[in-house]
């Protein structure tokens, strides 16, 4: 069974910071998923600094495999030093998940990771050491399908507006908190902006300290593959059609012209939606074997705009309105963010005279520009995104 990891996080400002002092760097290798969080001493633009360093520091370490013995010492090298108290430093969290299911976690001064299993917080044994005098817990366990990590800074521990504390907050409230969100939700992405708005919300939307939740949940391997536009030549529809479906998962089909292709080539029959219709997206239509076949410019733009919102730190909740509708560009979103880990995008490159001149060269026509702004906004979404032209 293949499986992928879904990482998401969520930042708040301190209150009145422009910057945020706690940083999280999401890094894929050959061989494994990455993500870590770094929270850098104090606020604002110095804690910002400190906390990026740490957090590219450990990731371009960590890509090149080298050991946490070095990565720590190349952050004590590295970092600068306050000339008043002598320490400067960033702590940090490391969350390291393997193809081969394979995980290594490793904690300096950050509050605990929760780690969720079959609908349990469970603690992770560890070992601790101490790595330039700097006390680390390192943990190593082998992951499953479902499994959930949550790392966070500090600021997420007793939220509580200006010097006042709730310690009612604690780490054990957050899990309880954080196990109760693990089931209503699908994606990393989802979870960590529920979690953060609680935070948000006990803060009363004025956060005393910098706070940053970042969520990875291990899931089975979800494909989704998008057919849009017709070849440059007419003799490659059975050759884009015979790819597109011989792909596991989702099959969508965005565009007229393209459903008509996909129903000839499969010799079934293009039905168009009968009932209500959405004011501002084009209705769907149906070809037996594709999940979803939709319009395509007005409906792909749609859905770039949802997933550009739904990336953005700031994420509104009427982002999740958006999804809730029953219009093509809310069913193809929801594919994307909650049913998929690897999308595959077979793009025709026949230029359509209602959108661009023949003239023109596929290169600036509409569709290579929406294609190219849906793919930014998946992998921004940390989607393996594979591109076929035809």
């Amino acid at each position: 069974m293949n499986v992928s990891v879904d990482m998401a996080y969520k930042s708040l400002n301190k209150h009145g910071e422009e910057l945020c002092g706690d940083k999280v760097e999401l890094v894929q290798t050959s061989c494994s998923k990455i993500m870590i969080l770094a929270d850098g001493m104090g606020s604002g633009i110095r804690a910002n600094i400190l906390a990026t360093m740490t957090s590219k520091i450990l990731g371009t370490l960590f890509t090149n495999d080298l050991n946490i013995d070095e990565a720590v010492s190349t952050i004590a090298r590295t970092l600068p030093v306050s000339s008043v108290n002598g320490v400067a430093y960033s702590t940090f969290s490391i969350l390291q998940i393997f193809n081969n299911k394979d995980a290594y976690l490793v904690e300096f001064d950050n509050p605990g990771c929760i780690f969720i299993r079959n609908n349990q917080v469970l603690n992770i044994p560890f070992s601790e050491r101490t790595v330039e005098g700097k006390k680390i817990r390192e943990y190593r366990f082998k992951v499953q399908v479902n499994d959930a990590f949550v790392l966070m800074s500090d600021g997420c521990i007793y939220c509580g507006t200006g010097d006042i504390m709730n310690y009612g907050w604690d780490w054990k409230s957050i899990s309880a908190y954080a196990l109760k969100v693990y089931g209503q939700t699908n994606s990393a992405q989802h979870m960590a902006a529920m979690l953060s708005k609680a935070c948000e919300d006990l803060y009363l939307q004025e956060p005393s300290d910098d706070t940053t939740l970042a969520v990875a949940r291990v899931i089975q391997e979800k494909v989704v593959s998008i057919f849009t536009g017709p070849p440059s030549s007419r003799s490659d529809d059975w050759k884009i059609v015979r790819d597109f479906m011989n792909e596991p998962g989702v099959k969508i089909v965005c565009g007229g012209v393209t459903g008509q292709i996909a129903a000839r080539e499969l010799k079934e029959e293009l039905v168009m939606s009968v009932g209500e219709l959405d004011p501002e997206i084009p209705p769907v239509s149906f070809i037996k074997g594709i999940d979803l076949v939709t319009e395509g410019v007005i409906t792909l733009n749609k859905v770039i705009e949802i997933l550009t919102k739904y990336n953005e730190d700031d994420v509104s909740f009427e982002v999740f309105d958006e999804l809730a509708k029953n219009n093509g560009a809310a069913k193809i979103a929801n594919y994307l963010i909650d049913s998929c880990t690897k999308v595959n995008l077979y793009v025709g490159k026949a230029v359509n005279e209602n959108y661009s001149s023949k003239s023109l060269p596929f290169n600036i026509t509409a569709r290579k520009n929406i294609i190219h702004g849906l793919e930014d906004a998946l992998r921004a979404l940390n989607k393996n995104v594979s591109l076929y032209f035809y």
